[in-house]
């Protein structure tokens, strides 16, 4: 008996992904997506001293800022310029999910099909960027709190 991953490695088909040019786009486009993501992490904010964040991290490692840098990858502990990470949006997701099942108004959005979909995703974004300026200023008032 032939296990699905040996009929997956059977019929690939190497020569086929060579043509599909529209497929060959959306790998490269990820693909530099996630060089400037990891290299975003990597890029400090002027102005911050990072050996007063260091010393402020290791103090603080199971409190909020250390929750915060772990879901991260450590980039709050850089103080980088995408410290934030995907969480506001993944948090404004949850919350407009929840809010779904509660709201007769976005009950209704979301039966309506595609166009209803869209706008849900449009308050999901627009609940992201709130979410965002609060997680920010969250973390600039922790950090200015503890003395870095």
């Amino acid at each position: 008996m032939v296990s699905a991953a040996e009929q997956l490695a059977a019929n690939l088909n190497f020569g086929a992904l060579g043509k599909a040019e529209e497929l060959k786009k959306r790998i490269w486009f990820t693909l530099g997506a996630l060089l400037v993501y990891r290299l975003g992490t990597y890029i400090p904010l002027p102005g911050i001293n990072p050996d007063a964040l260091s010393q402020v991290f290791h103090g603080a490692q199971n409190g909020i800022l250390g929750l915060f840098n772990m879901f991260s990858g450590g980039a709050v502990e850089r103080m980088a310029i995408f410290a934030l990470n995907i969480m506001p949006y993944i948090s404004a997701s949850i919350i407009i999910q929840l809010l779904t099942t509660v709201s007769p108004t976005l009950e209704a959005l979301k039966k309506e099909g595609e166009s209803g979909r869209k706008q849900i995703n449009q308050y999901t974004r627009y609940l992201t960027v709130v979410l965002a300026l609060f997680q920010a200023y969250g973390i600039s008032v922790g950090l200015e709190s503890s003395g870095s």
